[in-house]
C-alpha cells in the first residue's frame, strides 16, 4: 500500500442489497463504470460480497460492496445471506435495489427493517425502469427516498451517485493525532523492526500518524525502540510526545523522561475509531480475572502468525504475568467476530486500523449488550506495564 492511497477502513462503505436478479450487480457496474460483478439472468450469480475501492464525487474515497441476494435458498444460500449480514455491520450507506417490474417484496421490507435497526442511512433504487409503463413510473417516482434507474441504458445513474453523496454522513473530520500538536512540534515515533514487522513497509497506524503529522505541520522523527535516549540527546527541541508501538511500551517508557508525554499507535487508533473511552473503562476487568477465565483476543485483519506474534503470544504472556492467573484464550481475526460472547470474561480487540468505525462500534455494541467488557490491545498492554495513566495524559480527558 502506498502512503498516498486511502485505506478501505477510512472510506465510506456503500452496500448494495436486494433480492436475486433485482439488478444489484448491473447497478454496481453502472456506477463504477466497470464490469466489477458478473451479470447473468441466473439467480444467485453473486455468491460472495464483491468490493471496489474508488473515488465517488463529491464524497471522495468510497468502498462499493455488491452483496449476494437476500432471498437465497438452501444451505449455501444461508451462508451467503450470513455474509450479507456481515456486510451490513460495516455499511455506512445502504442502497436497496428493487426490480421495478416486480415491485417491493417481503424480503425488501425485511432489509429496510434491518437498515432501521442498525441506524444505516438508506434509499431505494428501482432498477429496470426502462421496462415499466408510464403509470408505474409515475407511481414509483412519487415514493419518498426512491430513485428510478436503468442500468442497461445508464438512465439516472448520475442522479443515483448524487443521492448516495447526499446520504453519506461524513460527520466531523476525524484525525489520529494532529489535534494534539501544533505546527513546528517534534513527535518521536517508535517503530520496532522485528520478525513481526511487515517486510519493506510500515504498518497502517504508523503510516496514518506520519500523514496526520505532516498535515499538522509537525516534524516526525522515526526510530527503533532502542534509540530513544540517543535521539533525545541529539534533538535540540523537546518532543511534544513520543508515540510507540504498544509491544515496546515497557522499554520506551523506561527511556522516556516523565515530562514527555508517551502513548501508543494502538491507543491513538482506538480513539480514532471511537472506542478508547470504552476500552479504558473496561480495562478494570483485567484485575478481576480468575483462574481458567476465558478471554477473546480479536484482530480486525488477517496475517501470517509469527513466533512472537503480539496477539497470540505476547499479550497472553503479559496478561498472565500481570494477573498471576492461568487463562484460556480464544482468537478471532479478519471479518469474523463471534455473535455470542457470553462465555468470555473480557474481549481484547486490536486498534481496528483495518476496520471502519461502524464495524468496530458494532463489535463493541455486541459485547456491551451482553455485559462483556470490551477493551483493546494498547490499553491492556499499558495497564499490564503499569503505565496506563501515563499513556492517556496527552489527551487531557478529551478521548471520551
Amino acid at each position: 500500500m502506498s502512503l498516498n492511497s486511502t485505506p478501505s477502513a477510512n472510506r465510506i462503505h456503500i452496500g448494495f442489497f436486494g433480492r436475486r436478479n433485482a439488478g444489484k450487480s448491473s447497478v454496481v457496474n453502472a456506477i463504477t463504470n466497470q464490469e466489477l460483478s458478473v451479470v447473468s439472468d441466473v439467480k444467485g450469480t453473486t455468491t460472495d460480497p464483491v468490493t471496489k475501492a474508488m473515488e465517488l464525487l463529491p464524497i471522495g474515497p468510497v468502498l462499493i460492496i455488491d452483496t449476494p441476494g437476500f432471498d437465497d435458498e438452501g444451505s449455501l444460500g444461508e451462508l451467503r445471506i450470513k455474509k450479507t449480514k456481515q456486510v451490513l455491520n460495516k455499511t455506512d450507506v445502504a442502497v436497496l435495489v428493487v426490480d421495478a417490474t416486480e415491485g417491493m417484496s417481503s424480503v425488501d421490507n425485511q432489509l429496510i427493517e434491518i437498515f432501521k435497526q442498525k441506524n444505516i442511512n438508506y434509499f431505494i433504487v428501482y432498477n429496470k425502469c426502462d421496462l415499466i409503463d408510464v403509470k408505474t413510473m409515475i407511481k414509483l417516482s412519487g415514493e419518498e427516498n426512491a430513485v428510478l434507474v436503468s442500468a442497461t441504458d445508464m438512465k439516472n445513474i448520475d442522479q443515483l451517485k448524487e443521492k448516495i453523496a447526499l446520504m453519506a454522513d461524513l460527520g466531523d473530520e476525524k484525525c489520529l493525532v494532529k489535534d494534539l500538536v501544533l505546527p513546528g512540534d517534534v513527535v518521536v515515533l517508535v517503530t520496532p523492526i522485528d520478525s513481526a514487522a511487515p517486510k519493506g513497509r510500515l504498518i497502517l497506524p504508523q503510516q496514518q500518524t506520519i500523514r496526520d503529522l505532516l498535515e499538522a505541520g509537525a516534524t516526525s522523527v522515526v526510530i527503533k525502540e532502542n534509540e530513544v535516549e540517543r535521539t533525545l540527546k541529539i534533538l535540540n527541541k523537546k518532543p511534544r510526545m513520543i508515540i510507540t508501538d504498544s509491544q515496546a511500551f515497557n522499554v520506551v517508557s523506561k527511556s522516556t523522561p516523565s515530562d514527555i508525554p508517551l502513548t501508543s499507535f494502538s491507543i491513538l487508533m482506538a480513539r480514532y475509531k471511537g472506542f478508547l473511552a470504552s476500552a479504558v473503562d473496561a480495562a478494570i476487568a483485567i484485575d478481576n480475572l480468575q483462574e481458567g477465565d476465558r478471554v477473546l483476543i480479536s484482530e480486525g485483519c488477517t496475517h501470517h502468525r509469527q513466533c512472537g506474534d503480539i496477539g497470540t503470544v505476547k499479550l497472553p504472556k503479559w496478561l498472565e504475568e500481570y494477573t498471576g492467573k492461568k487463562l484460556v484464550y480464544e482468537f478471532s481475526s479478519g471479518g469474523t467476530f463471534p455473535e455470542d460472547l457470553s462465555e468470555y470474561k473480557v474481549v481484547i480487540h486490536c486498534g481496528g486500523c483495518n476496520l471502519n468505525e461502524r464495524e468496530v462500534q458494532y463489535r463493541m455494541k455486541c459485547a456491551n449488550d451482553q455485559g462483556i467488557p470490551f477493551t483493546n490491545y494498547g490499553t491492556v498492554i499499558a495497564m499490564t506495564q503499569g503505565i496506563l495513566t501515563r499513556s492517556l495524559e496527552i489527551f487531557n480527558g478529551k478521548y471520551k
